[in-house]
């Protein structure tokens, strides 16, 4: 089966409950839970993307085989971005939680932009009051992914999707259970 490879969002590390429990749930699959370099200094302020993407094509060159990357808000959208790009030639899916599809109260400031690059099966699990994008927005952009796409809607969570640990392990096991 293929590795997994998560980030955090830009406000967490790699102990992020959600990632510890989804790392637990897919054993014995190889399961990297991976920093970003500022993380790593102990900085609270998120790299320029060059750095982050870097970041990521570094992290995944680490591991062996066929990959799914991905991870929490921010951590999932540089994935998201670097497979586009072409950075990890062996990824086979992306795993995003709480996509950021703009900054909250700005839907205008979309990071939308790479989304027709994806090919790989993508799955998008996401709370119903995330201010990072509504259902119907996220549902409207990831229609512009080529790629099969997945939606696991969480009901009544926001961006934290706070709670819903259980959830999201479940979504993301039946969901890499065919790959």
């Amino acid at each position: 089966p293929a590795s997994l490879l998560l980030f955090p969002g830009a406000g967490s590390d790699r102990e992020h409950s959600s990632l510890v429990a989804i790392e637990a749930a897919v054993a014995p699959r190889t399961c990297v839970r991976a920093d970003f370099p500022y993380r790593k200094a102990g900085r609270r302020a998120p790299d320029r993307a060059p750095v982050l993407l870097q970041a990521v094509e570094d992290e995944a060159a680490a591991i062996d085989g066929p990959l799914v990357l991905g991870g929490r808000s921010m951590g999932g959208r540089m994935c998201s971005m670097a497979v586009a790009e072409g950075r990890v030639p062996r990824a086979v899916g992306l795993v995003l939680i709480s996509y950021p599809l703009h900054p909250p109260g700005k839907p205008d400031k979309l990071r939308v932009e790479h989304l027709p690059q994806l090919t790989v099966p993508c799955l998008f699990v996401h709370g119903t009051k995330d201010t990072f994008g509504t259902r119907d927005e996220l549902e409207h952009w990831t229609a512009t992914i080529p790629g099969p796409v997945t939606h696991v809607f969480v009901e009544g969570k926001g961006h934290d999707l706070k709670g819903a640990d259980q959830r999201i392990v479940d979504a993301v096991t039946d969901w890499l259970a065919g790959r």
